[in-house]
């Protein structure tokens, strides 16, 4: 066994800035802000924080900091946690990457599937009032015609993405997608 000239916990240490530094660069995709993806990479190797030990281990100040718990919490990458005889509340990071996707994404395209069909189903109405007017003319009714049409096929992709994030909060979606260990 060859002897390191580096203090094992110093390489420990560089080792865990390489894996906070890439999540905290990739945290974007999620929405998050770079304070509050440094503060989620970092509660990622940690048991659990107080929001005192976050604020401590990455200088943030207590607005930026409670803000950035806040938003991890909405999109359910951070959990308040109990901790008996404490008064202090603890946080502790979802380390699930699974987990965390399906919750973010199921979260986003159940607000797209919800607002856009809402809109489709008034807009569809309007186009439906316009096609039975009396004081429509023929281009008004094709125009009606078409953009309804043209609405109620997007519905398939809505009802597509809807029966997706079904699937995927069920956990279907391993059975045509297995979760597979490589190296």
């Amino acid at each position: 066994m060859s002897e390191s000239k580096v203090n094992p916990n110093d390489k420990i240490e560089e080792a865990k800035d390489k894996v906070i530094g890439a999540i905290a660069e990739t945290m974007d995709t999620y929405g998050v802000t770079p304070a509050a993806a440094n503060l989620y990479a970092t509660m990622y190797f940690e048991d659990q924080m107080t929001l005192d030990e976050m604020r401590t281990e990455l200088g943030m100040s207590k607005p930026s900091m409670s803000t950035s718990v806040r938003k991890l919490q909405e999109i359910e990458m951070v959990k308040k946690t109990f901790t008996r005889g404490s008064r202090k509340h603890t946080y502790i990071a979802e380390k699930n990457f699974f987990r965390s996707f399906m919750a973010f994404y199921c979260q986003m395209w159940e607000r797209e599937v919800k607002t856009n069909l809402a809109a489709i189903a008034e807009a569809q109405e309007d186009f439906i009032d316009v096609m039975k007017d009396a004081k429509s003319t023929q281009d008004d009714v094709a125009k009606a015609k078409k953009y309804y049409d043209q609405l109620e096929e997007s519905k398939t992709y809505y009802h597509w993405l809807d029966d997706l994030v079904e699937r995927i909060r069920s956990g279907k979606i391993f059975d045509f997608l297995p979760k597979e260990q490589r190296d």
